[in-house]
């Protein structure tokens, strides 16, 4: 499917890819304009059970318009940074996923996932929320077909 990392000592095991993949709270996902121009849309995003979970507004939009012609897409994480200025260099982590996204039946179940991911005090409002954001939103499963995770380690 892709081209294999370029810089295999930083390449990251399974487990720490999927690590990053929870910790982290907003990702870039990257999707295919009809005119073949890239579009990409900071969101966030539940990882769980080998997916990334997310919601959008049920309106027309552009990130709709490009799934609804291409599910392919891209979803990129940055996790922890440190800038390295006396090395011109920068520790970090990363993950990019590929991957098809298709819209989910399953409403209540991915809002109340990122009610509980993102507010985890406040479930009780969270489960009132829901009910009244499921009228205007979609939500959407992307599912992962390549994932690799890398990073700078050294300081």
């Amino acid at each position: 499917m892709r081209r294999e990392m370029r810089r295999k000592e930083r390449q990251l095991t399974p487990e720490e890819t999927e690590a990053i993949l929870r910790k982290c709270q907003y990702g870039v996902l990257s999707t295919v304009c009809e005119d073949g121009y890239p579009y990409g849309l900071p969101i966030s995003y539940v990882y769980e059970d080998g997916k990334i979970y997310f919601h959008h507004t049920k309106e027309s939009s552009m990130m709709k318009e490009n799934i609804t012609g291409e599910a392919r897409a891209c979803f990129t994480v940055v996790g922890d940074t440190e800038l390295l200025p006396a090395k011109f260099a920068t520790r970090y982590e990363s993950v990019i996923a590929f991957g098809k996204i298709r819209e989910s039946d399953d409403k209540t179940g991915i809002l109340m996932r990122l009610v509980k991911r993102f507010s985890a005090d406040y479930l009780e409002q969270g489960e009132k929320a829901v009910k009244t954001a499921a009228e205007r939103v979609s939500v959407y499963e992307f599912d992962i077909e390549q994932v690799t995770g890398k990073a700078r380690k050294e300081r």
